[in-house]
């Protein structure tokens, strides 16, 4: 009798945990690929006709580094895929796609969620809704478009301060602290209102503070604008027209709140992520159409000018590389390493530079947890998607060292 009451109390704990975001983060622990199926989603419909790269002919290869040093420990390339949990790699080089791999049970149909990579589809969503008209600029406060947010607060925050991750809003981006905002946003069930809590700390434009709510509040603007939920807006103005080959979807706080959680949470299939890195590359344009505007595209990604106030890492919801001078010698075929400074490149030699200078490698990329990735490489016409299970290791510098030797035939 005392052990059954026991269960039946535990039961009950587990349950009352359950109906918040506490007991949620401890009932499902700590994010993994199957999040897609945790949370209600907004579904997106692919292409009637889908685009498809073309098919490698024989001789169009993938030249891997034949050993990778991970944090003192080296690895065949095989060795690395495993170790870091990789579930899909792609690489595409003049609309071709000369390397596809699934791992562990995964194919090309298999859903994978892009966490912060989504990011990058709400910028450019941004774009689009001020080419609409729908925005007025990136200079508007965000209070035009979320006017429940506290006035004395926010009327300075403009969305570049968003896009720019240059906010001054308090915000914990802890991923491990269950008590903390990313759990309450991640796991919690009204986003609305959270929000309307929200609170700065500090004056925006000070500095560069990577948080997650920057852009959520730019989702939710986007759907207050155009009065359509985020995910139609990206249905109608980016997925379809790609030529997307599978559907997607975008997960929910809640079916009662109905609010995509436009941080994360985008939910799709390796080939079409792609192709999302594609229309970047492009500048935004999709068979002789324009999708994104091309001045938004350069703005985000091409324009100097826009990252400079970042240190050339970051601009409009998109990463990039920081290339480095002075480094070894990188013409070898020999060790592929990682420098003091993260900088990775094939190198015959074994001892680091004395002195790096870092400046922009001309790449860009979508970065979501667990190392989720998509590089592209506009000079050299190169894109690499990788989606896995832990972000060990730097999937972008790895694009950028391969891109760069012209070792994809």
């Amino acid at each position: 009798m005392l052990r059954a009451t026991s269960l039946l109390l535990a039961l009950a704990a587990l349950l009352a945990l359950s109906a918040c975001h506490v007991g949620r983060f401890f009932l499902y622990n700590f994010a993994d690929l199957r999040d897609n199926r945790k949370f209600p989603a907004r579904p997106i419909a692919r292409a009637p006709v889908p685009f498809q790269f073309h098919a490698a002919r024989p001789g169009q290869t993938v030249t891997w580094p034949r050993e990778v040093t991970l944090k003192g420990k080296k690895y065949d390339f095989e060795g690395l895929l495993k170790h870091t949990g990789t579930v899909a790699l792609l690489v595409i080089r003049h609309d071709t796609l000369v390397y596809e791999q699934y791992r562990e049970g995964y194919a090309a149909a298999s859903e994978v969620p892009s966490f912060s990579a989504a990011k990058s589809f709400v910028s450019a969503l941004v774009g689009i809704a001020i080419e609409e008209k729908y925005i007025g600029s990136v200079d508007d406060p965000i209070r035009k478009y979320l006017p429940e947010l506290d006035a004395k607060q926010f009327d300075p925050v403009t969305l570049r301060h968003l896009l720019q991750m240059r906010s001054g809003i308090a915000y914990n981006e802890s991923y491990f602290n269950p008590f903390g905002d990313v759990a309450k946003y991640y796991y919690g069930r009204n986003q609305p209102k959270y929000v309307r809590k929200l609170k700065v700390k500090e004056a925006p434009d000070q500095r560069f503070e990577y948080i997650s709510i920057c852009p959520q509040l730019l989702g939710m603007a986007v759907a207050r604008a155009t009065g359509r939920p985020l995910a139609q807006y990206l249905q109608e103005k980016i997925w379809q027209p790609l030529g997307m080959e599978y559907d997607a979807s975008w997960s929910l706080d809640s079916r009662k709140h109905d609010t995509e959680k436009a941080f994360c949470c985008l939910n799709a299939r390796a080939r079409d992520f792609a192709k999302f890195g594609r229309l970047y590359l492009r500048h935004g344009d999709w068979q002789g159409r324009p999708v994104v505007p091309r001045a938004w595209v350069d703005a985000s990604v091409y324009d100097l000018a826009q990252q400079a106030p970042n240190g050339y890492l970051y601009s409009y919801q998109w990463w990039h590389n920081r290339r480095l001078e002075a480094h070894t010698d990188t013409t070898g075929h020999g060790e592929f390493r990682v420098l003091p400074s993260a900088e990775i490149h094939f190198a015959k030699g074994s001892h680091p530079p004395a002195k790096i200078t870092a400046r922009p490698a001309g790449d860009f990329f979508a970065q979501g947890l667990l190392g989720q990735y998509i590089y592209v490489n506009p000079k050299n016409d190169f894109i690499l998607v990788r989606l896995g299970r832990n972000d060990k290791f730097n999937w972008a510098q790895l694009g950028l060292a391969m891109a760069e030797r012209k070792n994809v035939r």
